[in-house]
């Protein structure tokens, strides 16, 4: 007991028997506080122990609880709590006994004591001229009140009293959550008595404590004594089962897995005090199925759930799922007082590798055409116990013997897992009529460790390969020949013909000409036998880099009938049978002295030794060719001809010239050489037509020129239609003209654009390049008519300011020039000269 000091005593707050505990055992932790001590209200600094630390605890603040729970037998437990001040050094004692509460907490505590009355500390008087305050024993503990009770309602907890009410005439009264603030009405209290009341049973899971504050008035509401805490806990009580988070849980495992291998971690709640026993769970297996290889495959740790093997032999291909019935009980597990629910965990086993593909048959056939690819021979099946479509499951098949040119190759069917034998090589009959392959077959990945099957297996694959009638072949392919041109028709050449690769087979073989471009050959149907029906020329378009192509077709009487082509190239050796000529075979040369030289080449279709070099040489006959004429070797292949006079007047000329070859014997030929003789200026050009315009003539005179040497064409080509020199407005319509490949120097098809006037006298020089250009054109143009036809050089439109031509006396300034030097030009200028230029006559 403590100390009996007059001024501030440290012990209970009422006596000290015994403090009774609901349930079995105490609640461990905090939130179930067994009693309080004082400190009388923080004056002194008290340090508190208790005689057994590992059950009993004491806080600074001398509050008591239980460290753990555990149960209480029949008898009393008891401790003791040893109090010393620490400045003092004084030291107090006291004994706590705990009993068990009946199982009915409200029924049994309203019959075995009193209601607890709690009485409000004094109001600080003056003493002296001070201020004191009443002291007490204790401070008040929390009221502790089970949940769920049963009533009757309202149930009487505890009586607020203030020492004062014998003097006064008082007034009590309770606030806070609970009281007048919510959940409102669950505690109320008597004004006149300070009797504190809870109203409707209690539920620790929505509000675990309550803290109010009462107080005393008197009848004028004046405050008499300070407000005091009244904390109520209510205890928890076993109302809630376990839940679990999912009513059916998934979890894999692989198979074969050794014992102790994780597998998954199931949890359920309480809604109970997690710190109590109610709500303190333990896990366990009730039932497991299927229950092989053995009942206890599974086992689970009581306290957090996790599922873990206890015993070896799964197997995926016996079992592929468990099926657990997992129970979660409160009460630390109790079965007589804990409160249990179930769930269900379903574990799959998982596959690995344990088991290699293995063959259906130890041999397989299957047979194939010869010279045939890309076809299934055969069709090779395996088993494998695994999970299908899966690696572990897939096959992969190889040819481990029995094929040493690679000419099959084994795929797997995706869908079926089979293997697909194929061949991607041409097979003969006539070399190998059967293949033995060895084949072998395993999975995609390797065998799980441990596992003592092999990891493939092996078969044979017999092979049997069909003759087909296969076609004719030629050999050599292509044959080549040499022979001289000039073979006349009905030599027999060579004999081209064809094999049968079908030995085992009896069959005839014909041949036929499929491609003879020149038409020289024939082969005889039977043996063969190639002849000419032609003269074979080297020198024939046909013929590319001496090399004359003719395919034959050889076909054989099998079912169905085969057939192969072969070509024949004959290489065909020169003969001299080209004469050369003369290249090219026309030219231009000035009629002056100098320049006046020609180089020329010979054209010879034969080749080396019957070709260059050639000899170059004039005729005798006529006697003006060597009189005007040289011709100069300059080497083997080209020559110069020159004039041999100073002066041959312009003109064209065919020259003969003798050209003679290398061959033996030799091959000559006069060819003729046609050569324009012009006058040229100091380039070498020729300048007849410059030279007209040049000389200074009038438009009028120029105009009477071309008047002129178109009469004198006239008079030799009666023919020319001489209205195309008309008016342009006078012109038949082009609509009318038949459609064709039109002239450039024709009339244009679109409308006639508006010309400028062209002046009445323009410069000479313009017609000058104007006739030279159209001369160019006309020679250059594929479509153009002969030399001496008649040529449209523009069309000029209307409208032209040219004087009229019925005069060839119109122009006044024509007259007073010299024309003499037309004569110069060769005698079919000398009659214009006369015309032109004769004077009065």
């Amino acid at each position: 007991s403590a100390s009996k000091e007059s001024s501030c005593k440290a012990g209970d707050t009422g006596d000290m028997g015994s403090i009774p505990v609901s349930g079995r055992s105490p609640g461990g932790g905090h939130s179930n506080p067994l009693m309080k001590f004082s400190n009388c209200n923080g004056k002194r600094k008290v340090q508190y122990e208790s005689s057994e630390p590992a059950d009993f605890k004491v806080d600074e603040d001398g509050m008591v609880y239980a460290v753990r729970s555990f149960p209480l037998s029949s008898e009393h437990s008891k401790f003791l709590i040893f109090a010393q001040d620490k400045e003092t050094q004084e030291k107090w004692q006291v004994a706590v006994k705990l009993s068990l509460k009946p199982a009915l907490p409200e029924d049994s505590v309203k019959e075995s004591r009193e209601i607890e009355e709690i009485v409000f500390p004094r109001q600080l008087a003056k003493h002296n001229g001070y201020l004191q305050r009443q002291k007490r024993d204790w401070v008040i503990p929390p009221i502790n009140l089970p949940e769920n009770s049963r009533g009757p309602f309202p149930q009487e907890l505890v009586r607020i009293r203030s020492d004062r009410d014998k003097n006064l005439s008082l007034r009590y009264s309770v606030t806070g959550p609970g009281a007048d603030q919510p959940p409102t009405g669950i505690f109320i209290i008597n004004p006149i008595s300070g009797q504190l009341s809870v109203t409707k049973p209690l539920d620790r899971e929505l509000i675990a404590r309550f803290h109010l504050r009462a107080h005393a008035v008197d009848i004028n509401g004046n405050q008499v004594e300070n407000p005091i805490d009244i904390v109520i806990n209510v205890i928890d009580m076993n109302d809630n089962r376990p839940e679990f988070l999912h009513q059916v849980w998934n979890g894999t495992v692989p198979e074969g897995s050794k014992p102790g291998t994780y597998v998954m971690t199931v949890t359920a709640i309480d809604a109970d005090d997690p710190n109590a026993l109610n709500g303190m769970l333990r896990y366990r297996i009730l039932s497991q199925a299927p229950s092989t290889p053995s009942p206890n495959m599974f086992t689970i740790n009581n306290e957090t759930g996790d599922i873990i093997t206890v015993a070896a032999g799964l197997d995926r291909e016996k079992v592929q799922q468990y099926t657990l019935i997992i129970q979660a009980t409160d009460m630390e597990g109790n079965p007589t007082y804990g409160l249990s629910n179930t769930a269900t965990a379903v574990i799959t086993v998982t596959d690995v590798n344990d088991n290699p593909p293995e063959f259906t048959a130890m041999t397989f056939y299957g047979e194939v055409p010869e010279n045939r690819v890309d076809v299934i021979v055969a069709n090779l099946t395996v088993t494998d116990k695994d999970q299908p479509h899966t690696p572990a499951w897939n096959a992969v098949y190889r040819i481990s013997g029995g094929d040493p040119a690679g000419r099959f190759a084994i795929q797997t069917d995706p869908n079926s897992n089979d293997g697909l034998v194929t061949v991607v090589k041409p097979i003969d009959f006539e070399t190998n009529r059967m293949y033995v392959l060895t084949v072998a077959a395993e999975n995609q990945v390797p065998l799980a460790k441990g596992i003592q099957h092999p990891p493939q297996s092996t078969a044979t694959v017999s092979v049997t390969v069909i003759d087909v009638n296969e076609n004719p072949y030629f050999a050599p392919n292509p044959k080549i020949i040499r022979q001289e041109e000039g073979l006349h028709a009905g030599t027999m050449l060579t004999t081209f013909t064809a094999q049968d690769p079908d030995r085992y087979m009896q069959q005839n073989i014909r041949y036929t000409k499929l491609s003879d471009p020149a038409n020289w050959l024939k082969i005889d149907s039977v043996n063969g036998q190639i002849t000419t029906i032609a003269v074979l020329d080297r020198e024939s378009p046909n013929v590319k880099n001496n090399i004359y192509n003719a395919t034959f077709l050889a076909s054989d009487n099998g079912i169905p009938p085969m057939s192969g082509t072969g070509t024949l190239q004959i290489y065909l050796l020169d003969i001299n049978d080209n004469a050369p000529q003369v290249l090219p075979q026309e030219a231009e040369i000035c009629e002056t002295p100098d320049p006046n030289s020609i180089n020329i080449t010979a054209l010879d279709y034969d080749i080396d030794p019957n070709a260059g070099p050639f000899a170059f040489d004039l005729p005798l006959s006529p006697v003006t060719i060597k009189r005007n004429w040289t011709i100069t070797r300059l080497n083997g292949d080209f020559a110069q001809l020159n004039l041999k006079i100073k002066f041959l007047e312009a003109g064209i000329y065919e020259v003969p010239i003798i050209i003679t070859d290398s061959g033996n014997p030799p091959k000559s030929n006069i060819s003729i050489l046609r050569v324009k003789v012009c006058q040229c200026d100091s380039n070498g050009d020729c300048t007849d037509v410059d030279r007209i315009v040049g000389a200074g003539l009038g438009t009028g005179a120029i105009i009477a020129i071309l008047l002129c040497i178109i009469i004198l064409l006239s008079e030799y080509f009666p023919d020319y239609d001489l209205s195309q020199l008309q008016q342009p407005d006078t012109v038949e319509p082009d609509a009318i003209k038949p459609v064709g490949i039109r002239r450039l120097d024709e009339r244009p098809i679109h409308a006639e654009p508006q010309y400028p006037v062209r002046s009445a006298a323009p410069h000479p020089g313009d017609i000058g390049d104007f006739i030279n250009e159209g001369l160019k054109a006309a020679d250059n143009d594929p479509t153009a008519p002969p030399y001496d036809s008649l040529l449209v050089f523009d069309y000029e439109g209307s409208g032209s300011t040219a004087g009229s031509l019925s005069s060839l006396n119109s122009s006044s300034s024509g007259g007073e020039q010299d024309y003499d030097y037309l004569n110069d030009w060769g005698p079919r200028f000398k009659k214009l000269a006369d015309m032109y230029g004769g004077g009065d006559d």
